[in-house]
């Protein structure tokens, strides 16, 4: 079996989460032995798309009438478009109605939660749904100490500086007006947030607060990948993850790879995988500050539990699982 891996737009969704799940599909299947492309003119038995794009529906209109079996990846809904772009709002009624074209036109749909695939199933979808984890390299982080001290040098942090980071595009969905809020509370801890969006699609009052209305404890780094951001999950006194809404959050098993003391919001995504044994969570600006203040202050020891989380959800483990449903798929 031949698997094609498609990303539509590579170039723009490098930096997100679709981008990276992509690259963590690419390396579970060299982990499982599955033969794998991302060229559409090569040959392949079965089609793994990621994106909604125009090519993306010629691609999966194209496989289908060649009698191919072709699985849409569901990393999007609804309820994660909103709070997103200017006017996404709006239009995430339309959304949802465009992904579901594409749900229902693929032979199955795998989805990273069960609370995703609850979402979708929701939207009438009666195609078989499968919830796989993104999943998470384990090893990749590892703790390294040359690795943190990079970090710590970039930012020009003293060894014993309290810094919480967070990591997300520039979206009131991902919990931005609120890390601004708790930093404000916190004068005394520096926050840095790494990722980022192009200013002129987000509403005007998110780009305000990136560009100038944040405090001066508050730092926005942009996107920034390798050994400084490895080192900053590790190296950081916490990690905190306000998001209103996803579907599982990669980066969320990143902080837990890393061996990280974890706060987040306390959302219906992680129900049933992420309790309060392993990290901390709230849901309002006092008790996020509680809660960090918690950790800082040496109160909150939940990192090896946290990392459990993370194992149960190692690439090793989601190359199997994305075996069996190729498997399923091509069996009918």
């Amino acid at each position: 079996m031949k698997v094609l891996l498609y990303l539509e737009a590579e170039q723009y969704l490098k930096k997100s989460g679709i981008g990276r799940a992509i690259k963590h599909q690419e390396r579970a299947l060299t982990l499982a032995g599955i033969d794998y492309t991302t060229d559409p003119k090569e040959n392949y038995d079965l089609v793994h798309i990621n994106t909604y794009g125009f090519k993306s529906w010629r691609l999966l209109n194209h496989a289908k009438k060649a009698g191919t079996k072709v699985i849409m990846h569901g990393h999007s809904t609804e309820e994660d478009f909103r709070n997103s772009f200017i006017g996404s709002n709006f239009l995430a009624p339309f959304f949802r109605r465009y992904l579901c074209h594409f749900y229902k036109k693929a032979d199955a749909i795998i989805t990273p939660t069960a609370y995703s695939k609850r979402l979708i199933e929701r939207y009438g979808i009666t195609n078989p749904i499968y919830p796989v984890s993104n999943g998470i390299d384990l090893e990749r982080y590892i703790p390294n100490k040359a690795k943190e001290k990079a970090f710590r040098d970039y930012f020009q942090l003293s060894e014993d500086e309290k810094v919480v980071i967070c990591a997300g595009l520039y979206f009131k969905r991902k919990g931005i007006k609120d890390f601004v809020k708790v930093a404000q509370k916190m004068p005394h801890v520096r926050f840095i947030w790494f990722g980022e969006t192009n200013k002129w699609v987000i509403p005007h009052d998110v780009r305000l607060i990136v560009s100038k209305k944040h405090p001066a404890n508050v730092t926005f780094a942009g996107y920034i990948k390798g050994d400084i951001f490895e080192g900053a999950m590790s190296g950081a006194s916490a990690f905190f993850f306000p998001s209103l809404e996803e579907t599982e959050g990669i980066v969320v098993l990143e902080a837990l790879a890393s061996h990280q003391h974890v706060i987040l919001r306390d959302i219906p995504v992680y129900e049933g995988w992420i309790t309060d044994e392993a990290v901390e969570l709230a849901t309002t600006v006092n008790g996020f500050v509680e809660a960090i203040e918690k950790v800082l202050d040496g109160h909150s020891q939940k990192k090896e539990i946290g990392y459990k989380v993370a194992q149960s959800r190692n690439i090793d483990k989601v190359a199997h699982e994305l075996s069996q449903v190729y498997q399923k798929v091509m069996e009918g």
